[in-house]
């Protein structure tokens, strides 16, 4: 199992002033991460992020709005307006490696069946999809394949000029191809390893994906033979070693130990656990470091962006980007090896033992 590394400090006041940075145990390699900004903008629940390049992201939510920033200042580049439902999934959709051209684009998908496709450089609606006949709860994009897929009550695929290539239906596993020939969406592997639902999945490189579902778990997959390679139960429960398993399930609230998003980089996944930032070492297999309020209600999504920070979203409205300090090391004190006594003193003490000499055993 996980070690649990708890923090003190006291939670942020609000979302105008900046959480205190909180202490973790000795043998913590890095410190918490450290808020950098708050950005303001959004009138509803903040459910998505994603990075378009270097200097830019987005952010989207209940309120139907998209927004663009700039990741170094914060400032606020685009609101882009179209959706007349809350966002229920967004994806960056960069040129190909052909394209002399960079044209950054973002799918949105929203709850008013729609599909929206953004030019990130002017803020502007490109093309909008309206065929779908449920809500899309997920966008993929593969890059090296130049098509973007998305998820609801069916599995689509699609490429860059919005051309339906492949429609797959969950409910009768029955393929239908339309547009381009010579695609198709088959189930290769059916993983039923979590206890409950699966709210989080990534892809870490071609050998390797995490999955974090509703009650805490978290299993790193072999992505060659499909097996689970590690499996950690309620590692972010602080209770987790002091009670049973049983009594965990009865008694703790799930949101607070729901794995709600994951990202990841060559040597760790970076997951959004309730209202807090944890850093998972998938050498070491265990956490790292953490912020265990990094938001005043759970954390929704988090995303990566350069420099070595982080960027999340939560249910308090509000967008936040942190930084991974390394632990400052203190310089190493003297300890001492018994009772330290100032040279002035030992005259003195000697004195009282010649006058006061010391008793040993029974006395008559």
């Amino acid at each position: 199992m996980l070690r649990w590394l708890m923090g003190g400090g006291r939670e942020p006041q609000g979302l105008s002033e900046k959480s205190s940075v909180q202490s973790l145990g000795e043998e913590q390699i890095q410190n918490p991460y450290t808020e950098l900004l708050v950005l303001k903008g959004h009138h509803d629940i903040v459910r998505f992020l994603v990075q378009i390049d270097d200097c830019r992201f987005a952010s989207a939510g209940d309120d139907g709005v998209v927004f663009l920033w700039n990741a170094q200042t914060g400032e606020k580049l685009f609101e882009l307006h179209g959706h007349t439902h809350k966002i229920t999934a967004i994806a960056a959709f960069p040129s190909s490696g052909a394209c002399e051209e960079k044209n950054h684009l973002i799918l949105t998908a929203s709850a008013d069946r729609t599909v929206i496709v953004w030019d990130c450089n002017s803020g502007r609606e490109v093309q909008k999809v309206s065929c779908f006949h449920s809500t899309v709860k997920c966008l993929t994009v593969l890059q090296r394949l130049d098509v973007w897929l998305s998820g609801g009550s069916d599995l689509c695929v699609w490429n860059r000029k919005l051309d339906l290539l492949c429609k797959t239906s969950h409910l009768t596993d029955a393929v239908s191809t339309e547009g381009s020939e010579g695609w198709d969406v088959l189930e290769v592997k059916r993983l039923a390893d979590h206890q409950d639902n699966i709210l989080s999945l990534v892809s870490v490189n071609d050998l390797t994906f995490v999955t974090g579902s509703h009650v805490g778990e978290l299993i790193v997959w072999d992505a060659l033979n499909w097996i689970s390679q590690v499996c950690d139960c309620n590692t972010w429960d602080p209770s987790f070693h002091t009670v049973t398993q049983q009594e965990i399930k009865l008694s703790q609230n799930q949101h607070e130990v729901s794995i709600q998003h994951l990202t990841s980089d060559a040597e760790c996944v970076f997951a959004a656990v309730g209202k807090g930032i944890y850093v998972y070492n998938l050498q070491m297999k265990r956490v790292i470091a953490c912020q265990r309020t990094a938001h005043d209600s759970i954390v929704l999504h988090i995303a990566r962006l350069p420099n070595r920070q982080l960027v999340s979203c939560s249910e308090d409205g509000s967008v936040r980007i942190w930084e991974l300090r390394e632990k400052q090391q203190l310089p190493a004190e003297p300890v001492p090896t018994g009772l330290s006594i100032a040279p002035e003193r030992i005259g003195y003490i000697k004195m009282v033992f010649n006058k006061y000499p010391p008793t040993y055993g029974p006395q008559s």
